[in-house]
């Protein structure tokens, strides 16, 4: 008896011994989250997280007071960014609303045609591209080694942003830190200008039924947020009106250092975060933690963001 006692234990304790030296697998799942708007299908598909020093990037505010209110976050001067962008399938229209970086980065991102294909979509498939905004984070994923990725897909955005970010003389014209900004819309942009599948519009525009832009000029002349409304329901990309949810939602006067015109664009976050306080609207923000999905509470001077609630079910 005491043998089998014996040989049993010895038996657990190797197979624990094997369970403890299997290899660490140290990736992530692909990175989509998808939920219903009324009729509408929206999956969030992540470009990846980027580490930006934001204790340098952010202004009208001091370093000290900005690490202070990182650290009640449990975050470092350097915060681990992400890059969303939107899927809205409106079941006559598959539209992407901005495409990631791509390459532009480095490593960390351009995993949006990664984790698109593994949500269930394929590039070809997207009929319309809305672009919020043309920094590289945003149209960078709109090109592979030079070439079109979305190939049946017409990309839509701000005239303004267009004529900015591609426009020779701005370029020579620029500080050197921000000429990488204008190399790398124009790389991206320059081959849909090309074959002729850039659409630009000016002002509030409804592209399709149920997506409709909305100027929100200030952090790019062009800056567009994307309204999308289906069966009474209401969710507002943001683009880039707020960067750092630690710290820009109690204080939305602090701005960053990729504004071009931070005066513009602090007005803006201001009468976003009111609106969506007051509406209850759902909001969604390229650069808030993935799925940069929540809703906006009024919080004494400032406001307090709080994400969506997750959910495994997809709709009824």
């Amino acid at each position: 008896m005491r043998f089998v006692r014996f040989a049993v234990a010895a038996v657990a304790l190797a197979a624990a011994a094997a369970h403890a030296s299997a290899p660490q697998v140290k990736t992530q799942a692909p990175a989509y989250y998808r939920f219903m708007l009324g009729s509408f299908e929206i999956t969030v598909v992540s470009d990846g997280t980027v580490q930006l020093p934001m204790s340098k990037l952010l202004n009208n505010t001091k370093p000290e007071k900005t690490s202070a209110t990182l650290k009640k976050a449990f975050l470092g001067d350097t915060v681990e960014t992400s890059v969303n962008a939107y899927l809205v399938n409106t079941g006559t229209k598959l539209v992407l609303i901005d495409t990631g970086a791509g390459a532009l980065f480095g490593p960390t991102l351009g995993k949006l045609v990664a984790n698109l294909r593994a949500s269930g979509y394929q590039p070809e498939q997207i009929d319309e591209i809305y672009i919020t905004h043309a920094h590289p984070d945003h149209v960078g994923g709109l090109i592979s080694n030079g070439a079109i990725v979305f190939h049946n897909a017409t990309v839509r955005l701000d005239k303004a942003d267009v004529d900015f970010w591609t426009d020779p003389a701005k370029l020579a014209a620029a500080p050197e830190e921000q000429k990488g900004m204008f190399q790398g819309a124009t790389a991206a942009l320059t081959p849909y200008l090309d074959a002729k599948k850039v659409s630009t519009f000016t002002g509030a525009t409804e592209l399709v039924p149920g997506v409709r832009a909305q100027p929100s000029h200030g952090h790019t002349n062009g800056h567009t947020t994307y309204v999308v409304e289906s069966g009474g329901q209401r969710l507002v990309l943001w683009g880039d009106l707020l960067h750092v949810a630690a710290v820009q939602f109690g204080e939305p006067s602090v701005t960053i250092g990729f504004d071009t015109d931070s005066k513009a664009a602090m007005a803006v976050r201001k009468q976003a975060l009111e609106s969506a306080a007051k509406s209850g609207e759902l909001v969604g923000v390229t650069h808030v933690a993935f799925p940069g999905l929540g809703h906006v509470r009024a919080a004494g001077k400032g406001f307090e963001w709080v994400p969506l609630n997750y959910s495994s079910a997809v709709g009824p």
